[in-house]
């Protein structure tokens, strides 16, 4: 091991900063309502908290992920997880509609540490286990994407919504403190300043064919992805299921397999090559959408449907990160950012069509959609010949 890994604590540590940040970008979504009561503001500028939260994370992709090529890990993280508990401090505290959108603003940019866990996860691993380093935190980020809206909604119950978020800021301020003491101290040798840095990232997609290809492979899931879960909870609310909102958020623990998953798919991709796993992933995938588009009138087969994307999209997306990883780890955080910024602008397209789509072509036309986008991605990602980055290592 050298002087900059990980020890398997602090992989861990990241795993569970990751989950408990990005946590914050979805725990109020239950709690939309009684929030529009209390600040006596309409429900459909408080609706608008998601897409702040959103519009954040991936300014935070942009502007803040390229200083993990910059910064020593234990500086990086710790700040910004204080940063994270302030504008969640600021949102408990928020008198109006306002305040809490700009708050949200703040705390999606800063919940982006995230994806910073992920890189330093992975560059920092231990010879051959960058796969299973960016896979556990992966793991971490899943559960706290799929918990966030039950442990929300119970906290909020249980305390009111202001309360919770305190919560939530507590949790930050104690990964802030874990993370000053556990992460790696070294800071990465960048031979440019963080506006050259940022000068410098549009050019990547020209230099990396590697990097285009898995922006293009990775935002096709993505769509697919976002397409099947908003279709589904906007179906399943109407006729003939007439579900409610706990009824339908219980089908996203259909996406505990996807996290199960996790750990094996970093694994693997430390033995194969990434592009193996991300064909197998996308396959799978491609399986749970066929078994959904047979209709959502059986639970456990929609529930099967869902387990099976999901731990396929899950898979495939931990693989492609290590692919990115892999292609200059010194300029990982650059390389991310990229793919972050456009895997989330493409995965949006999804989110946005949704609810047109499901109008005009019902829930068939939801799985065809998403079941074409996958198929095209198999052939989209395909690597080109030899070992990623070897194209790169040769012209150096």
């Amino acid at each position: 091991m050298t002087a900059t890994s990980l020890s398997r604590g602090g992989t861990l540590l990241l795993a569970a900063i990751a989950g408990t940040a990005i946590a914050n970008n979805y725990a109020l979504q239950p709690a939309l309502t009684t929030v529009a009561s209390d600040l006596g503001a309409p429900l459909s500028v408080i609706g608008l908290v998601p897409a702040a939260a959103l519009g954040g994370c991936v300014l935070g992709f942009a502007f803040l992920l390229p200083l993990t090529d910059r910064l020593a890990p234990h500086r990086l993280v710790s700040a910004q997880l204080i940063a994270l508990a302030v504008a969640l401090m600021l949102a408990a505290g928020a008198p109006g509609a306002a305040v809490l959108l700009t708050a949200y603003l703040f705390i999606g940019a800063a919940a982006g540490v995230a994806a910073q866990a992920g890189n330093i996860a992975g560059r920092n691993a231990p010879q051959g286990r960058r796969g299973t380093g960016v896979a556990t935190v992966a793991a971490g980020m899943s559960a706290g994407i799929l918990l966030s809206r039950m442990v929300g909604g119970a906290l909020t119950d249980l305390l009111g919504w202001r309360r919770m978020l305190l919560v939530f800021a507590a949790l930050a301020l104690l990964g802030a403190c874990a993370a000053a003491r556990l992460l790696p101290r070294q800071r990465p040798q960048s031979r440019r300043g963080y506006l050259a840095t940022l000068a410098s990232l549009p050019p990547l997609l020209r230099q990396h064919p590697a990097l285009r290809r898995a922006v293009a492979t990775g935002g096709l899931w993505y769509f697919a992805f976002n397409l099947i879960w908003v279709s589904l909870a906007l179906a399943l609310a109407q006729q003939p299921y007439g579900l409610g909102p706990a009824a339908i958020g219980l089908y996203s623990l259909a996406g505990l397999l996807g996290f199960a998953v996790l750990p094996l798919t970093g694994r693997l991709v430390d033995r194969h090559a990434p592009q193996t796993l991300i064909t197998a992933g996308i396959l799978a995938a491609a399986a749970g959408a066929a078994l959904l588009a047979s209709g959502l009138g059986t639970p456990p087969v929609t529930a099967a449907g869902l387990a099976l994307f999901d731990a396929g999209c899950f898979a495939a997306q931990a693989a492609n990160q290590s692919r990115i990883i892999a292609l200059d780890p010194e300029q990982s955080g650059g390389l991310s950012s990229v793919y972050l910024v456009l895997y989330f602008s493409v995965g949006a397209l999804g989110t946005s069509l949704a609810a047109p789509l499901l109008d005009a072509a019902g829930w068939p036309g939801i799985t065809l959609t998403a079941l074409t986008a996958l198929l095209v991605a198999i052939p989209v990602g395909r690597a080109t010949p030899g070992p990623v980055g070897d194209r790169t290592q040769r012209t150096r």
